[in-house]
């Protein structure tokens, strides 16, 4: 035992006691799923780490470059995707009409989840805003991981209530706010809980990825409101906008417009 040691590029030696130390911590440390930074609880990839180990079994990794298609609505879901890295939005209509973004899903999502457990359809389209890491499930073979881990299924069941919630809100923005500026505020406490991040002040941070016409569209009213709007957010120190991240300094102030 005393005479196991090793060397370092330099030559130098390393005692064993170090190195044993080091093979203990190299055997403990996650990996794969269970080591990824951006796992958040609630998440689908919050799960378990055996769980996620045996989910990662059945998954692939694929990488998208911004503005891409993932899926379009009305395809078959033969696929569910987890969003590993990256964000992506989520549009309603057909690109030739009008199309709704109904909203920004970012690490943690899973796209796709509703309409591959009723065998259906997209019921929306899916594009890359960012260069995106993701998780690819084939229908079946999600199945029947499902059918093997009754976590999974209660956390299928907390996606789907999930994405209810986002609907309603969704619905709550577009029909109940009675000002613009009430719609706004409600957009970003919205995009602060599905995509941001608690700062240290007590309020949130996220990337600003969407342009201004398309939170009008969001927001049901015209892109020269938004800036107007955003800028009032702005002079009143709500809301700073630096290096394409906004941060809501008052979510209290946003709140009391709606």
């Amino acid at each position: 035992m005393s005479g196991e040691r090793g060397r370092t590029m330099a030559g130098t030696e390393i005692p064993a006691e170090i190195l044993r130390r080091q093979r203990h911590l190299a055997r403990q440390a996650p990996v794969g799923c269970a080591a990824c930074a951006n796992r958040r609880p609630g998440w689908f990839c919050s799960l378990g780490s055996s769980v996620l180990a045996d989910l990662e079994l059945v998954t692939s990794t694929i990488s998208l470059p911004a503005q891409a298609s993932l899926f379009t609505q009305g395809d078959d879901a033969r696929c569910l995707y987890l969003i590993c890295g990256g964000y992506l939005k989520l549009t309603a209509g057909r690109p030739q009409d009008r199309q709704m973004i109904v909203r920004v899903a970012g690490p943690g999502s899973m796209l796709g989840l509703y309409a591959v457990l009723s065998h259906g359809v997209y019921e929306v389209s899916a594009e890359s805003l960012t260069p995106a890491q993701l998780r690819p499930v084939e229908r079946e073979r999600f199945l029947t991981f499902l059918r093997s881990h009754k976590e999974a299924q209660m956390r299928a069941v907390q996606c789907i209530c999930q994405e209810y919630r986002f609907a309603l809100q969704d619905a709550c923005r577009i029909a109940l706010a009675e000002t613009v500026a009430a719609r706004l505020a409600r957009l970003l406490l919205e995009l602060s809980h599905q995509i941001g991040e608690h700062t240290e002040e007590g309020g949130f941070h996220f990337p600003l990825l969407l342009t201004h016409e398309e939170m009008a569209s969001m927001a049901c009213t015209t892109r020269e409101t938004v800036t107007r709007t955003l800028g009032q957010f702005r002079k009143d120190g709500w809301v700073s906008i630096e290096d394409s991240q906004i941060t809501i300094h008052s979510p209290e102030r946003l709140q009391a417009l709606i």
